[in-house]
């Protein structure tokens, strides 16, 4: 496949966001990532969603860093800095899911994971965690889900759907703050736009709200389902941890306490879609408090 990579220049003074890049070769693209913390600190994987980047979770980082823990926060393909294929079509669920493994296992070689999953970081995060559960210690799901198709979607993340599809100039800044209750300051919205110089650059984004399962026949449907059976059976800590004013993912709250049988719960209040901006040392405090108070439950 064809691939774009953003210049290094575009991420020139990033607000609050020091760390510099890492790089994995996976399938033949280059992924990014960012890691601060002890090298042999317990490893917390960041995944952020659709279309932001690591950026996002730069004031969790810090909160999860002084906690002494190795955080780890990587950029999907086609987002950030890491390799961007050029069309559409060279983006699905089951090539998401292979990069991230790929990533965590084979460059990093990652085990007794917490992972911490946003948006399509859950699709893809709660995936691997299904599918290699003794990799896991933990999980933490954020605004997020694993659909498969049997139920509808709401409303607003059709809509969501169907203009990102349908925008001529796609605007990635305003879609992140438009999933925020607090205002972004423009050298933020800035960041959210780094790493996209033009709209050749913006497949992942666009293609990624085609990719959630909408009908049971969906290619990742069968995959989601048997991801749900063995989450069913999962027993490690695992955390609901949405935030209170989410219209896009809030529902899925429940159904993955109820799902998953050790599942505890919290909300964060104030924060919408975009937690990790309007209540990023909040998040932070609440998943390094819960790895403290299960360590010795994995």
């Amino acid at each position: 496949m064809r691939a774009l990579r953003t210049p290094d220049d575009r991420f020139a003074d990033l607000p609050g966001f020091p760390w510099p890049p890492r790089y994995a070769d996976v399938g033949g693209l280059r992924m990014a990532y960012v890691e601060d913390g002890p090298a042999d600190g317990h490893p917390v994987l960041l995944l952020h969603g659709e279309p932001s980047w690591s950026f996002l979770y730069r004031t969790v980082m810090r909160v999860l860093v002084d906690a002494g823990l190795r955080v780890i926060a990587a950029d999907m393909i086609g987002f950030g800095r890491s390799d961007k294929p050029a069309e559409m079509g060279d983006h699905s669920y089951a090539r998401h899911v292979e990069w991230m493994r790929a990533l965590a296992f084979d460059a990093l070689g990652l085990s007794g994971v917490t992972m911490v999953g946003q948006d399509w970081g859950g699709l893809l995060g709660l995936r691997l965690v299904a599918e290699h559960p003794d990799r896991f210690a933990r999980v933490v799901a954020a605004n997020t889900g694993l659909p498969t198709g049997d139920q509808a979607m709401p409303e607003v993340w059709l809509r969501f759907r169907d203009v990102v599809a349908a925008a001529p100039e796609l605007g990635i800044s305003r879609l992140v703050q438009a999933g925020c209750r607090t205002v972004l300051p423009d050298e933020v919205l800035a960041a959210y736009e780094a790493p996209f110089p033009d709209e050749s650059f913006k497949a992942g984004p666009r293609a990624m709200p085609t990719l959630v399962p909408t009908t049971p026949a969906d290619p990742a449907s069968a995959a989601n389902r048997a991801a749900w059976q063995r989450l069913a059976a999962w027993d490690k800590p695992f955390l609901v941890a949405f935030s209170d004013s989410d219209p896009i993912t809030g529902a899925m709250a429940p159904i993955l306490k109820a799902a998953v049988p050790s599942a505890a719960e919290t909300v964060i209040e104030g924060a919408g879609h975009f937690l990790q901006e309007d209540a990023g040392e909040r998040l932070g405090t609440v998943i390094a408090d819960f790895i403290r108070g299960t360590r010795g439950r994995t």
